[in-house]
């Protein structure tokens, strides 16, 4: 039998996020895919690692779209895995009416089913290979799978911490909020603190340079990095004073009791962003769309993150 080709037709994500976290998936959803999806999953021509993201669980490499499980069923006779072994997992939609949920047994019985149209090894302990068959509102899609690995969580303990610092969880979507295509991306943070944002960032491999003011809080994120067995450059230096030409400035601004910055010197600091960064993407608590314009940059897009009662605000210049 001829051998069944496997190239993806397109990728679908599942995302999850707290109600708090949903303006910040959004607009790391925009900056990731150009569009956002109001349910819990999103279909784009774009390929993308899940564990990129803190909102994404999983990725299916569509193969096979039917109107029908039927249709699925036909096109999978024949078709032929790309390893050794291989399982067939039914991955749940929430978004799917109470009448349309299909139960435990019958996802079982679909997945046997899918499984006995392929011409390879079933493995379910171990399989080289996952695919994944899933009910859509408008059908059924099935395609290779794989799952998000919560990297950033991984990250919570660097032995140096900050109590205002971002969260590992939000730093890694303000990365992916700033960098969506690292490829040939050079970034900076200016104003690195212990190295949050450093440490998701190196994780993804993407090209970054960090930098601060504070002596400790360099020294702070040197040991952070090197603790997870990353490499990255940290500078002890004054935002206003660093010089070179850069794609990308993420700057969370200063705003513990030891760093209060009036707005002469937060102006400078945005001004300094402006010369050496075609983009910035700035965290802060503090309302700075006039600094920022002031600064020559235009706003074109931002969200809120929050925490509780406490609420950061991203925002995305060029």
């Amino acid at each position: 039998m001829e051998k069944v080709k496997q190239k993806a037709v397109h990728y679908l994500y599942t995302y999850s996020c707290h109600e708090d976290e949903r303006s910040l998936s959004q607009l790391e959803m925009r900056s990731l895919f150009g569009s956002v999806s109001e349910s819990s999953i999103i279909e784009s021509p774009i390929r993308i690692k899940p564990s990129r993201s803190p909102f994404i669980r999983e990725r299916i490499d569509v193969i096979y779209k039917g109107k029908c499980l039927d249709d699925i069923l036909r096109q999978c006779q024949g078709f032929q895995p790309i390893a050794s072994t291989f399982k067939v997992i039914f991955v749940k939609n929430d978004d799917l009416p109470k009448d349309e949920i299909v139960v435990f047994e019958e996802r079982r019985k679909i997945e046997r089913d899918i499984g006995l149209q392929i011409q390879g090894k079933v493995d379910l302990l171990k399989p080289k290979q996952l695919y994944a068959i899933m009910k859509l509102k408008e059908g059924w899609v099935f395609g290779q799978y794989v799952k998000g690995e919560s990297i950033w969580l991984k990250h919570q303990r660097k032995p140096q911490n900050y109590s205002t610092a971002l969260s590992t969880r939000v730093a890694r979507a303000v990365v992916n909020i700033a960098v969506p295509n690292p490829k040939g991306r050079k970034v900076i943070d200016p104003c690195c603190g212990i190295g949050t944002v450093l440490i998701e960032a190196l994780s993804m491999h993407i090209e970054i340079v960090g930098s601060d003011i504070n002596p400790l809080a360099a020294i702070g994120a040197r040991e952070n990095i090197a603790y997870f067995d990353l490499y990255g450059e940290v500078m002890l230096k004054d935002i206003r004073n660093v010089i070179g030409d850069y794609d990308v400035a993420i700057i969370d601004m200063p705003y513990n009791l030891c760093s209060v910055l009036d707005p002469t010197e937060q102006l400078e600091m945005l001004q300094s962003a402006r010369r050496f960064a075609d983009k910035v993407v700035v965290v802060t608590i503090e309302p700075i769309d006039d600094l920022l314009k002031k600064s020559g940059f235009t706003i074109v897009d931002r969200c809120v993150a929050k925490k509780a009662r406490f609420s950061r605000e991203i925002i995305v210049c060029e």
